[in-house]
């Protein structure tokens, strides 16, 4: 007897699906409008925002095999010399990739191709004129001047700045199954995001090429003290077996153009941008007025409800 009550009260505490698919249906002009005013301002916000462009560029180690054995096998007779001639097992391609991100390069890198103002200073990209559109308030494109930076009259961005906007734009991606490594940068200048890649793959390569040139040019006036110290003809030969390599080293490494990373598919200026996903907002925002719209019609259901 004390079973019937309790079901008839939990059968009157849930909500009809007949009921609700008719409040729905009654309210379906506030779904409509919630779709239409979230759409609108969607659009208004995807539509708002500046185009992106990313341009990409396909890299591959260039590492000599070859080489690589010669180092080996220098190393023993360095050793048996008495000479160290540093780490010949040190991945070259690693440390170039963290060389490429680090703060010392890419700050040398925006300051060498006067890169400050197009970072942090820029509004926009006009494709008729090919040139960038400047803040007024920030920067004084005739000077060549900062106005202000952070709301601070006369500031500047500081090298920590810049290096923190260009990695927002640099990416690299490596493919563990075959070792390429894909680079991209995004700007809102498609000429400026190809340019930028191609500087950016040079620059490492010659910076790589120059700091191993340099060793090999230390080592080899190390090897040529050390042989001027000793008398025996056995490490003379050593010596000179040494000397000759590095000489090699450094002949080949001023020969090779593409020394750290050769460019299997080349950066071009991209014709589509990247970003906004301009699609995808607007039915972003179409979805949320439709479900904004449901749960206020469902919420006047239970809110309003004959008991």
């Amino acid at each position: 007897m004390t079973q019937i009550p309790d079901k008839q009260s939990f059968a009157d505490d849930q909500i009809d699906i007949r009921e609700l698919v008719l409040a729905l249906w009654q309210g379906k002009w506030l779904i409509v409008i919630c779709v239409i005013v979230f759409g609108i301002i969607g659009a208004a916000y995807a539509f708002s925002q500046p185009n992106i462009y990313k341009a990409t560029a396909l890299l591959a180690p260039a590492q000599n095999e070859g080489g690589s054995r010669l180092g080996g096998q220098l190393s023993g007779l360095a050793s048996l010399a008495g000479v160290d001639l540093g780490g010949g097992e040190t991945n070259t391609t690693a440390i170039a990739k963290e060389v490429l991100q680090s703060r010392a390069f890419l700050t040398r890198f925006i300051r060498k191709h006067g890169l400050e103002a197009p970072l942090l200073a820029t509004k926009g990209w006009d494709p008729k004129t090919q040139e960038w559109e400047y803040d007024p308030e920030l920067y004084d494109y005739e000077s060549a001047e900062w106005l202000q930076y952070e709301n601070v009259k006369g500031a500047m961005p500081s090298a920590w700045d810049l290096v923190l906007a260009f990695r927002e734009k640099l990416n690299m991606v490596d493919n563990k199954d075959n070792g390429m490594i894909t680079l991209s940068l995004s700007s809102l200048s498609p000429k400026a995001a190809k340019e930028w890649v191609d500087l950016l793959i040079r620059d490492i390569n010659e910076h790589m090429r120059e700091q191993d040139v340099e060793e090999a040019e230390a080592r080899v006036e190390y090897l040529e003290d050390k042989l001027s110290e000793t008398s025996i003809a056995g490490m003379q030969q050593v010596f000179y077996q040494l000397i000759e390599s590095e000489t090699r080293t450094i002949m080949l490494a001023s020969a090779q153009r593409e020394y750290v990373f050769r460019i299997i598919d080349p950066a071009v200026i991209p014709q589509e941008p990247s970003k906004p996903k301009r699609i995808t907002i607007v039915v972003i925002a179409v979805m949320l007025g439709l479900f904004l719209g449901f749960l206020i019609v469902s919420l006047k259901q239970l809110m309003f409800r004959p008991s």
